[in-house]
């Protein structure tokens, strides 16, 4: 066997042959929770890249990788096995009370979820927000399903267990390991419709990345997460119903009523530019605050900081700062949970 070159955060280096092989007996203790997705995928041909179906359990997909039992001792557990599409709020929050009751096991070292990639960035932003544990929790998916030529799956797999044995990991929040780069759940995003490097931190940069079998580091997370966030699951019965909007040339007013009389508690536009209103979107936005809707803007760019403008305070609008529409949905679901002044749902903007 291949033994992996050491880790410059492996507390075996330097040490005796003795000593390593007392601490290869305490390997780290990791649970492998399954939601299925394209890792957990298979098609009818190997060539066969789209559309394909969720079929492997957890478990199948751990059996693909058999290194991995080097890494750690893993235990299985099989929550969902759907496509991330599919997944609505109280899935949502039935993973990461799960997540955070398997967290709180002292027996458990770190968390690995796989996860399908449509919507991975929002499952990984929610649970930045709201696990209260230092331990290492890591998202993988792939892009390819099991049975393809070249899949990935099985060596982002490796690749997540490992950081999630790493000590290194703790205290960085959620983590997204997709295509040997480390990404932080507060920045990392769905960059492309199909091709393996799809996951990019643009204008933020990835914390690391997996190279040789050795897990370097090079960034921590500024934004507050986890631990240091002010949202409590133990405090979350439901989330409220919060809409995403998109603005374009010649848009209407009509989803915005539409929304409002749906009961949306808030609403994202997706805007151009700096979060620029288009005059239907100003409406909308005017309609929103009489109704006591939250309204934030965030914008379609992709890449950019939206900043609070001049209308913002009359208006009662919130700037998302450079969360896209997708994660500023998330946080502003939470955010509604505890207050429904647009000054401190800003802060939350500004601090998460």
């Amino acid at each position: 066997m291949t033994v992996s070159p050491p880790s410059p955060y492996d507390p075996d280096a330097g040490a005796s042959d003795s000593g390593k092989a007392s601490s290869r007996r305490r390997q780290p203790r990791i649970v492998l929770l399954g939601m299925g997705g394209t890792i957990a995928s298979s098609a009818g041909v190997a060539t066969q890249l789209h559309d394909y179906t969720v079929t492997d359990t957890v478990e199948a997909v751990l059996a693909a990788v058999p290194q991995a039992h080097e890494l750690a001792d893993i235990r299985c557990e099989q929550l969902a096995n759907i496509d991330s599409h599919a997944i609505d709020n109280a899935m949502l929050l039935q993973l990461a009370r799960r997540a955070e009751a398997i967290l709180q096991d002292p027996e458990v070292d770190g968390l690995v979820i796989t996860h399908g990639t449509d919507t991975l960035e929002e499952t990984a932003y929610f649970l930045n927000l709201t696990l209260k544990s230092a331990k290492p929790v890591v998202l993988v998916g792939a892009m390819r399903p099991a049975t393809a030529l070249s899949a990935d799956g099985p060596l982002n797999l490796h690749n997540a267990i490992r950081l999630a044995a790493c000590a290194e990991a703790s205290g960085m929040g959620v983590l997204v390991m997709l295509n040997d780069r480390i990404g932080a759940a507060r920045y990392v995003t769905k960059a492309s419709t199909t091709v393996t490097d799809a996951f990019r931190s643009f204008e933020h940069g990835n914390l690391g990345e997996i190279a040789g079998s050795v897990v370097y580091l090079f960034n921590t997370p500024t934004r507050l997460h986890t631990l240091a966030t002010d949202f409590s699951l133990a405090a979350i019965d439901e989330l409220p119903h919060v809409d995403i909007l998109y603005d374009y040339q010649g848009a209407g007013s009509h989803l915005y009523r539409a929304a409002i009389d749906a009961g949306a508690r808030g609403i994202v536009l997706a805007a151009t530019g700096n979060g620029s209103l288009s005059p239907a979107a100003r409406l909308g936005a005017e309609l929103a605050t009489q109704r006591g809707v939250m309204f934030v803007r965030s914008s379609r760019v992709g890449q950019g900081v939206v900043t609070s403008l001049a209308d913002d305070e009359s208006l009662g609008l919130v700037a998302a700062g450079s969360l896209n529409p997708q994660k500023a949905r998330v946080l502003l679901m939470l955010a509604l949970g505890r207050t429904r002044d647009f000054r401190l749902i800003q802060g939350y903007f500004d601090r998460y």
